[in-house]
């Protein structure tokens, strides 16, 4: 049996296989405490859960257009305009099981082989692989720590070739909690115009935005939104990762292109939990309010708590529900890399979190601070304990 070189250049989620480690420990007894996954520690509200359940009785649990039932697309439709400014028809929506999904079609609708995505590092662990899946290049282009790994329009400018197609924006960032203002949106929004490369605008923690406001590139202006797909789903924003239900906003000719692959992939998003989402855009960000609340208290703690450990460096997040800590003075001895450094604190601390090498950024690590403030203050001070050791 021979594989195809397609799946032979992509390598397993990192967070993914730390999660799953983390859960193994646990089986055996082991008090692991999990800043893994990216996954609000919340459940799912009641009236989400309550719509689903209505529809199963209902017995909507058949066959739906590919697209996903018109009602929910209509209603994404209607939130993009009131909350993003960005005027869709719901033809120009197609609902996907998950963002991770929605991603992965807009790769495989745009790209041939050889085409260029550039991708700002620190990246989710996602797209440079899904890139490679569609036999596109992913083109690293590295942020400074010291500009809070915020992209701006010139550090692009030196990324871009003649093979450049499609620039990867997420903001809110995984995994640094980077926001990129408006002003600096709209000279990147410049850029790609002159350059005529596509955009895709991931914006799953839109609604963890603290300390600066969210703003949807395809929002800028009419030329813009007619060359950006935007990406979002309500994994996060509604505590619903399960569910596994996101959408891709487009103008109408790449959507059509997107639900042929669904028709002959999934068929359509599953069918009940869709009315769920459909009552989570009702609430019209109400939970997800209440959680940003509870996240930014979190956050400051755990950025203070990391400030107050000799030689680290950690800048501000903005949004999202991470830190991205850089832990080089503690790379050092048996500990030659970040790699090593997770094991040392899984093993010794009994703390989970996530090497900077999985995110295109050796020398840090992320953890994520989607979890209960007992959890944290127990895994912080397991933390310092163990590097204390080091030093």
């Amino acid at each position: 049996m021979e594989f195809s070189k397609r799946i032979l250049r992509v390598q397993p989620s990192q967070t993914l296989v730390i999660t799953a480690k983390a859960a193994e420990l646990r089986k055996k007894g082991i008090d692991i405490i999990g800043f893994g996954a990216g996954e609000p520690d919340f459940d799912t509200p009641d009236f989400v859960k309550e719509a689903a359940i209505k529809a199963l009785k209902e017995g909507k649990t058949k066959y739906t257009p590919a697209a996903g039932i018109p009602e929910l697309r209509e209603g994404i439709a209607e939130k993009l305009k009131k909350k993003n400014n960005i005027e869709y028809k719901p033809s120009e929506v197609v609902v996907t099981p998950g963002a991770k999904m929605a991603l992965y079609e807009i790769f495989a609708i745009l790209l041939n082989p050889g085409d260029q995505v550039i991708v700002p590092s620190p990246y989710w662990v996602s797209y440079t692989e899904q890139i490679k899946l569609c036999d596109g290049e992913p083109v690293i282009l590295e942020l400074s720590e010291e500009n809070g790994f915020v992209l701006t329009a010139e550090d692009l400018k030196k990324a871009i070739t003649s093979k450049t197609k499609v620039l990867v924006l997420n903001t809110p960032s995984n995994p640094t909690g980077a926001v990129i203002p408006r002003s600096e949106l709209e000279k990147i929004a410049e850029v790609c115009l002159e350059n005529n490369i596509m955009i895709i605008s991931d914006e799953c923690y839109e609604e963890f935005c603290y300390d600066e406001e969210h703003v949807s590139i395809a929002s800028l202006s009419k030329e813009i939104r007619d060359i950006t797909f935007t990406v979002n789903a309500f994994s996060k924003s509604y505590s619903m990762t399960g569910w596994r239900l996101g959408w891709v906003a487009a103008p109408e000719e790449y959507i059509k292109k997107i639900i042929i692959i669904q028709s002959q992939t999934i068929s359509n998003p599953t069918s009940f939990a869709m009315y769920g989402a459909l009552a989570a855009l009702k609430d019209e960000g109400k939970f997800p309010a209440m959680m940003k609340e509870e996240f930014r208290k979190r956050r400051d703690f755990v950025l203070n708590e990391f400030l107050s450990i000799e030689g680290i460096t950690c800048p501000v997040p903005k949004g999202a529900f991470y830190v991205f800590p850089n832990i080089t003075a503690y790379i050092k001895g048996d500990i030659k890399n970040d790699i090593d450094l997770v094991a040392y604190l899984l093993e010794e601390a009994k703390v989970a979190v996530v090497p900077g090498s999985a995110f295109g950024k050796e020398g840090y690590i992320r953890l994520s601070y989607a979890t209960s403030m007992d959890n944290l203050k127990e895994g912080m001070k397991r933390i310092k304990e163990a590097l204390s050791r080091l030093k």
